[in-house]
């Protein structure tokens, strides 16, 4: 009994230290939500930069901790404002859509850049703290602990004086509940703007310091989780609430505590995606939320502006195919062959993030959960039940339309960003799953001696061979979107996506077309994934992540959302361009950001123009 009590108590202890720092990180994306009405998903970004100066002061300068302190808080909050000033406030007067996709590509710089200046090696972090236990009874607390905690409360105390007494904590607030009125009365929004996003820096960036000293590692992807385990927390304590951002992240602490003891580490993650798609999807305004929130208005659209579109000849797009189908017979260079190959592939998930996001108006950041449905269906089918590489494929692909339209069914009564939010969270659950249910994945050592592609009991194994495959899926589903997409069904799809509102009163069923689209989209991303795994031959969790989805959004927007031969071209220019410049593969990355950032702020509309 003893020894249980102790467990409980060590585990409730680390629950709260954790949960303190995950209450930092709340209180940061509450206080941007609050003033800017944004999901800041470069927030994590922010936080791994925070970590890495604290880590590079106290072990490469060897500065003493509170010196530490200081530095990440200026960096960060210097971070903070030329994120707002450079990257986002440009956007001002933008569809709310742009700025929260603008943030992504933001947070896909920063993490490159770090992992480019100090590899993607995770770092010891020796805590400068001395080990020592202070004994509670029959167990101990580490000093650590207590820092953590202590920093946790300080920090709180004052940012509520700050915005309970001063002059720009009150005009802080004024602009958190109604921008425009505070405005009116002679409040400078930019600067409270300004000071939003140095605040909310500074606060992650001190997590992220606190974090490493306390797992005495740092390493470039703790961004991705960082961010999902604050949204949680601050759905938990409700959107733009500061108070409960705080108790969100202790009750997020403690779950996850519990839950490892409970379970095991590796399900660590997995508690903070199902915290965020139930709270999503019964109590939006959070547990500690009082107040009955009006819903969010729709994202109608996408941010992208109304446009004449390039006319493409139909002469010159046969001319293309022909050109792309001949290219094996006269140029059959393997190498080549592998790139063009990998084009069409991604180009098809570009093509279902198109449909979805770009025809429909359902932002969907989560297509890499479908890609790792179809790529685990079609190799247990032949591995295990041993059935043909074509029926495996087409079984995948349905298998990948249903499961992953049930899975995303709940969030069609979402809107706004809670949509993007929902999509990520699902996706992660996915690979969650993947990386846990090891009778039947294997877990992290995935599945081995997956069969290449084959079609009527001959294996496509030359690179030839299987460029042809590919370009003749990519074909057959785009063919297939085009005359869905030129159909009824694609006029009663763009309804919904120019207003959901106009749409219901005109009697249509939203949960029923965007259930459609979200089951022609998985479909078409599980047949991508199902042909890509035995193309490997080899897959495990970390194949199919949150990089992937954000790379093929970017392709369909550099095309022109909503426009099929717009996303296969932005396929092949991303495909093709690291290739071309191999020597700079390490910033491949950085391209991406850089390029989604731009073209979200000089041409949203992309190459060829939107439908």
């Amino acid at each position: 009994m003893e020894q249980s009590l102790s467990i409980f108590f060590d585990q409730t202890v680390n629950g709260l230290v954790i949960g303190n720092i995950y209450g930092l990180i709340a209180v940061g994306l509450a206080v941007i939500f609050g003033v800017a009405n944004l999901i800041n998903f470069a927030h994590g970004s922010v936080y791994m930069v925070g970590a890495y100066v604290g880590w590079y002061s106290i072990m490469q300068l060897g500065l003493p901790l509170p010196v530490a302190f200081v530095v990440v808080a200026v960096i960060c909050g210097i971070l903070g404002i030329l994120i707002e000033r450079v990257g986002l406030r440009p956007l001002h007067g933008s569809a709310r859509i742009a700025p929260l996709l603008a943030t992504i590509g933001i947070s896909f710089i920063l993490d490159q850049l770090v992992q480019i200046l100090f590899t993607p090696d995770p770092q010891r972090f020796e805590s400068p703290i001395p080990a020592i236990r202070i004994p509670i009874g029959t167990t101990s607390i580490g000093l650590l602990d207590v820092l953590i905690a202590a920093v946790a409360i300080t920090i709180a105390t004052l940012l509520y004086v700050f915005l309970r007494y001063s002059k720009l904590g009150w005009a802080l607030r004024a602009t958190s509940q109604d921008r425009e009125a505070a405005q009116q009365m002679g409040v400078d929004v930019n600067q409270v703007n300004r000071i939003a996003f140095a605040l909310a820096a500074i606060l992650g960036g001190i997590a992220g310091l606190l974090v490493g000293m306390y797992f005495q590692t740092v390493y470039p992807t703790m961004s991705a989780q960082a961010v999902l385990k604050g949204f949680a927390a601050n759905l938990l304590g409700g959107l733009g609430s500061i108070p409960g951002a705080l108790l969100g992240g202790l009750l997020l602490g403690l779950v996850e505590s519990y839950g490892v003891a409970l379970f095991s580490t590796s399900y660590r993650s997995l508690f903070a995606f199902i915290i965020v798609i139930l709270m999503l999807l019964l109590r939006p305004n959070g547990l500690f939320n009082p107040k009955r929130q009006l819903p969010p208005e729709p994202l109608t659209g996408t941010f992208i502006p109304n446009n004449k579109r390039i006319h493409i000849p139909v002469w010159a797009t046969v001319l293309g195919g022909v050109v792309a189908l001949s290219l094996p017979f006269f140029f059959p260079n393997p190498y080549v062959m592998q790139v063009l190959t990998n084009a069409w592939l991604i180009g098809m998930v570009a093509l279902s993030v198109t449909l979805v996001t770009g025809t429909a108006g359902q932002i969907s950041l989560g297509q890499a959960g479908f890609l790792a449905i179809g790529a685990y269906t079609a190799s247990l089918l032949t591995l295990r039940l041993q059935l043909p590489f074509e029926l495996a494929l087409l079984c995948a692909a349905l298998f990948t339309a249903a499961l992953g339209t049930l899975i995303v069914l709940p969030a069609f009564r979402l809107r706004s960003h809670y949509v993007a939010i929902a999509t990520i969270g699902i996706s992660e659950i996915i690979n969650q799953i993947i990386l846990n249910w090891r009778p039947v994945t294997n877990g992290a050592l995935g599945l081995t001696n997956i069969p290449p592609p084959s079609l009527l009991g001959h294996e496509i194994v030359r690179p030839q061979e299987v460029y042809l495959f590919a370009f003749a899926l990519l074909v057959g589903v785009a063919l297939l979107q085009w005359k869905l997409i030129n159909s009824p069904l694609g006029r009663v799809w763009r309804a919904v996506r120019e207003d959901e509102v106009a749409a219901q009163a005109y009697g249509i069923n939203l949960n029923y077309y965007k259930g459609l689209a979200f089951a022609v989209s998985a479909f078409i991303a599980g047949l991508s994934g199902a042909f890509m795994a035995h193309m490997y031959t080899y897959i495990n969790y970390q194949t199919f992540t949150i990089p992937l989805s954000i790379l093929a959004l970017t392709m369909a927007i550099l095309g022109g959302m909503g426009n099929i031969l717009g996303a296969i071209v932005g396929a092949l220019v991303l495909t093709i361009l690291p290739e071309l410049f191999r020597d700079l593969m390490d910033f491949r990355y950085l391209m991406y950001g850089v390029m989604l950032v731009a073209l979200i702020r000089f041409r949203p509309q992309g190459l060829l123009g939107t439908e």
